[in-house]
């Protein structure tokens, strides 16, 4: 009875979540940019209308997210027609609609600079980071109420979460329905004449982008073209933000080691222009006042970092060898091998700074050459060890399947409720494979430039701020730092002098080490996975923080402006390869229906397939759910 029970109420949550409600009380902006050009939003909790779906919530909270009195948040969306970007000599044959949501600062916000958060994929959404790293709250188990989070970078700085490119989380083309079954993660388009099928715990129906491969950016240099139209929309016209502090920075993850270099460089770029008048655009002439570039665990230059991957996995500072020696050569000679990865590379570059120059997919040999030399780099370094080695490939000191982050904000963002709230018209995903595939379709992560562009922002006064947790294998420390002594400009020689030095994170702990000089730092920090803030929110915020407000990384008290040559000793450890990790003790996980190929196992996927699993509130009935979460099941 128990299951049936269970079954029931997980099937009335899937059915009432999937076509959202149709968004009220958002606000239309027209801009004065014209030609179908408008902003559309709404303060995060006002007005919401919850008669039609009250029995999906407990408890409603006042707001959603940022709960601290008197702190506003605003969701909602910058809308450019087909044809916005040509002025860029961008083909662009279909609508941006761009999801963003907005957080005040809690502390001061007229006053405070802001920054804008990123995830990486290509294809993932930035909500990952609002929820599970940096943002005001953390969902709860239930996936329907949130807890605030004492560690949100919008304590002091004005956040603003952007989904991107087109078609990513809650951004979109053109609105679908579909069908998606959650064990596969295969997404079907429905037409309109078909009949809406019926739904269990993991088949369901709902509204997404268009999911057509060609509406969405190819690459990075295509995407920041995208965002800069955004952001001119966003800064000049969007009416809830009125900054005296007029720096913005970017912060970025992951695949952010491409959005971040890329689109920091072509705003700057663009600033130039602007100022030297070579750029003439009615209205696109807003200067946006860049201050930092942060990366966390970014994959920037994969001819720099790919060596490190072997190494990551076979010797690492938690002792943990992820495979054995015959493995662990086997990746070597996946890459320094004649013909194979280093010399693959080698080719994607040159052939496309000769025949692509400016890295927009132009030229469908060079996309051809640069989409081989990464899947032969994939297949024979990075694949050896996710297929090899059971362990995670997000956070290598721990086993298949891994519980950090939670996946709850999954199930949150899919209550009608929530939708409601935020003014949304269609579901939220996390990852979107067409977005993926258009990256990979050109080539994007093998091509050059990414260290050249970190170059130009230090020269132009930007701080570039490398952070890495050690336990991440995707972009590893290791590669990190090699990335960090890579780049050529004209304060390297002072860089690579200076030494590691403790990052204090308070008076008791010390996070992580880090190297800095002047305006550039790379970070080790401690027993942290790929999404650093997940793992380590005080050290991570210690260091966004100081970055931001022009102070040391390692103590926070040296002003970094009245000492623009500020370094860590030259008589500090050029490396931290003595400072050696426990392996950490293997966490309880639960298997969430939302993130089945993440979080469950294949017998428990086959339960959920079947029919015989008990879930409640998206989480699968086991030892481990009724041991951390009794209250769901109780």
């Amino acid at each position: 009875m128990l299951g049936l029970i269970a079954a029931a109420a997980v099937f009335f949550q899937l059915v009432c979540a999937q076509f959202p409600p149709k968004p009220e009380n958002v606000t239309i902006l027209k801009s004065k940019f014209g030609d179908g050009v408008y902003i559309s939003y709404k303060e995060v909790g006002d007005s919401v209308t919850y008669e039609v779906v009250l029995q999906q919530a407990d408890e409603l909270q006042p707001g959603i997210c940022e709960t601290t009195p008197g702190v506003k948040s605003y969701s909602g969306y910058v809308h450019l027609p087909a044809g916005t970007l040509g002025d860029l000599n961008e083909k662009q044959p279909y609508p941006i609609n761009t999801f963003f949501w907005f957080f005040e600062a809690r502390k001061d916000p007229l006053n405070a600079p802001l920054s804008i958060w990123m995830n990486g994929g290509p294809g993932s959404s930035s909500l990952l980071g609002l929820f599970d790293e940096n943002g005001p709250c953390e969902v709860n188990p239930d996936s329907n109420s949130t807890r605030l989070n004492p560690w949100s970078w919008n304590n002091e700085v004005n956040m603003l979460y952007i989904d991107q490119p087109v078609q990513v989380g809650l951004s979109y083309d053109e609105l679908q329905n579909i069908t998606h079954n959650l064990i596969t993660d295969k997404v079907t388009v429905l037409n309109k004449t078909d009949p809406i099928p019926p739904q269990n715990a993991t088949f369901l129906v709902g509204t997404y982008p268009s999911q057509k491969k060609n509406s969405t950016a190819f690459g990075s240099l295509n995407g920041a073209r995208a965002l800069w139209h955004f952001a001119q929309t966003w800064f000049q016209e969007f009416p809830g933000y009125h900054p005296n502090d007029s720096r913005i920075s970017i912060a970025t993850e992951s695949y952010g080691g491409r959005y971040g270099p890329s689109y920091a460089a072509f705003f700057e770029e663009q600033n130039q222009k602007i100022e030297n008048g070579t750029w003439k655009e009615v209205n696109e002439t807003y200067i946006i006042q860049l201050d930092t570039l942060l990366i966390i665990n970014g994959c920037i230059d994969r001819q720099v970092q790919w060596p490190s991957y072997p190494h990551i996995a076979y010797n690492n500072t938690y002792g943990i060898k992820a495979v054995n020696e015959s493995v662990y050569n086997q990746m070597m000679d996946g890459y320094y091998g004649k013909g194979a990865c280093r010399d693959q590379i080698n080719t994607c570059r040159e052939l496309s700074l000769q025949y692509d120059s400016t890295q927009r997919g132009l030229n469908a040999s060079v996309n051809h050459v640069c989409q081989e030399a990464e899947t032969y780099c994939t297949t024979h370094v990075r694949d050896l060890y996710t297929t090899l080695s059971g362990r995670n490939y997000y956070d290598f000191g721990t086993l298949n399947p891994d519980p950090i982050p939670s996946n709850f904000y999954l199930g949150y963002l899919n209550q009608p409720w929530v939708q409601q709230a935020l003014g949304v018209p269609l579901n939220f995903t996390q990852s979107s494979s067409v977005v993926a595939a258009a990256f990979r379709s050109i080539g994007d992560y093998p091509r050059p430039g990414w260290l050249e562009d970190l170059t130009y922002l230090l020269e132009n006064g930007i701080k570039v701020t490398l952070v890495y947790g050690d336990r991440d294998f995707a972009c590893n420390w290791l590669g990190g730092e090699a990335v960090s002594l890579a780049v050529n400009y004209t304060n390297t020689t002072a860089f690579h002098a200076a030494g590691y030095v403790p990052i204090h994170a308070n008076d008791s702990y010390v996070g992580g080490q880090v190297r800095q000089y002047g305006n550039f730092s790379f970070s080790r920090v401690y027993e942290a996975g790929h999404e650093v803030p997940a793992y380590q929110p005080e050290t991570a915020y210690r260091i966004f923080h100081r970055t931001l407000f022009n102070k040391d990384i390692s103590t926070g008290m040296i002003d970094t402006v009245k000492n623009a040559s500020y370094g860590t000793p030259t008589s500090a450890p050029k490396d931290t390869w003595a400072i050696k990790n426990k392996d950490p003790p293997e966490p309880l996980w639960v298997c969430y229906t939302w993130a089945i190929d993440d979080t469950c196992t294949e017998e428990q996927a086959e339960a959920l397939e079947n029919g015989t699993a008990v879930v409640m509130d998206w989480i699968y009935r086991d030892a481990n759910s009724t041991s951390l979460y009794p209250g769901i099941f109780s």
